[in-house]
């Protein structure tokens, strides 16, 4: 994956910030199938701060890598606010780390319906220690387009979650 000058830099924040506070990170992702991890590891020296990343794209994996319930995944999909924090704090549980972030979403082209169109993603930031924080986001564009736009939304969820 060749990561853009801005995204780099982004990234390199999130690292900086991490590292000045000791915190090790991990990712879980759906949806970006470990564009996150690869931005964040494009940066030299990130294995200071980078620990591992969770690539979770089916609803088994969710469950057996990081503990979001079952029912929960029956019950309501993937691609919801209580899906995204089930993964970033199962995450977080799963590795003995300091700081997580999580997306789960619709890229595209298929997939969509009314009530969760293609570009709906849930991003969910985990701390030890602290609240974890959600955001939800519907992104336009092609399939490339919306994985692009998660992965900047999800390092700069990651930058307010350590700052």
């Amino acid at each position: 994956m060749i990561v853009e000058a801005p995204l780099l830099e982004l990234a390199a924040d999130v690292l900086d910030r991490c590292r000045q506070q000791g915190l090790r990170l991990a990712t879980a992702e759906s949806c970006t199938g470990g564009l996150i991890a690869g931005c964040l590891t494009a940066v030299a020296g990130s294995s200071l701060v980078f620990d591992r990343g969770f690539v979770t794209y089916s609803n088994t994996a969710k469950t057996a890598e990081l503990g979001v319930p079952a029912d929960l995944l029956a019950a309501r999909g993937a691609v919801n606010e209580a899906v995204a924090r089930a993964m970033a704090e199962g995450a977080l549980a799963a590795a003995g780390l300091d700081v997580t972030v999580a997306v789960t979403g619709i890229a595209g082209p298929d997939g969509g319906s009314p009530g969760k169109p293609v570009g709906l993603v849930h991003f969910a930031a985990a701390r030890s220690g602290c609240d974890t924080l959600h955001e939800r986001h519907v992104f336009a564009g092609d399939r490339q387009q919306v994985r692009s736009a998660t992965v900047e939304a999800a390092l700069h969820l990651l930058l307010r979650r350590v700052s």
